[in-house]
C-alpha cells in the first residue's frame, strides 16, 4: 500500500504543478503587459510635465504684457513669481510718511521690533502683513496721521 500511496501523492502534485504552470504562465503575461503599460503612462507624464514647464515659462510673460504694470516701489515682482518685500523701500515709505518704527508698527499692526527687523532686511513680512503694507502705500500722509489717530 505504501507504494501506492507513494505515486498517487507524486501524480497529484504533478498535476498540481501542471495547473499551476497554466495559470502562472497567465499571470506572468497579465504582470509584463501592466509592466510595458507604466512604463508608457510613465514616459507619457514625463513629456507633460515638461510641456507644462515649457508653457509655466512662456504664460507668465504673456500674461505680464497684458496686465498693468504693478507698483514695484514698496514690492518687487518678477515674471511668475510671489510679490518680494524690499526692505529699502519700506524704510523710504516710513520717512516719506513721517513716522518713528513704532507709530509705522502700530499702523500696519505689528511690532516695533518686527519693523526694525524688516527695515534692516534680517526678516520678510507674512503674507497678511505684507497686505497691510501694500495697502498703507496706497494712501497718503493725512489719511495715514488720522488712521493712527483712530486707532
Amino acid at each position: 500500500m505504501t507504494t501506492f500511496a507513494a505515486s498517487l501523492k507524486k501524480e497529484i502534485a504533478r498535476a498540481a504543478r501542471k495547473e499551476l504552470r497554466d495559470e502562472l504562465s497567465a499571470l506572468r503575461k497579465g504582470s509584463s503587459t501592466y509592466r510595458s503599460e507604466i512604463a508608457e503612462l510613465k514616459r507619457k507624464i514625463k513629456a507633460l510635465e515638461s510641456k507644462v514647464k515649457a508653457l509655466s515659462r512662456t504664460a507668465p510673460s504673456v500674461a505680464s504684457k497684458t496686465a498693468s504694470k504693478p507698483d514695484a516701489t514698496l514690492a518687487r515682482t518678477k515674471p511668475g513669481r510671489k510679490v518680494t518685500f524690499g526692505p529699502a523701500e519700506f524704510s523710504a515709505l516710513r520717512q516719506r510718511l513721517g513716522f518713528t518704527q513704532a507709530q509705522m508698527a502700530q499702523l500696519v499692526g505689528a511690532s516695533a521690533l518686527s519693523i526694525y527687523k524688516w527695515e534692516s532686511g534680517q526678516v520678510t513680512p507674512r503674507a497678511a502683513q505684507l497686505e497691510k503694507i501694500m495697502s498703507v502705500r496706497k494712501i497718503g500722509k493725512r489719511e495715514a496721521v488720522a488712521r493712527l489717530q483712530a486707532e
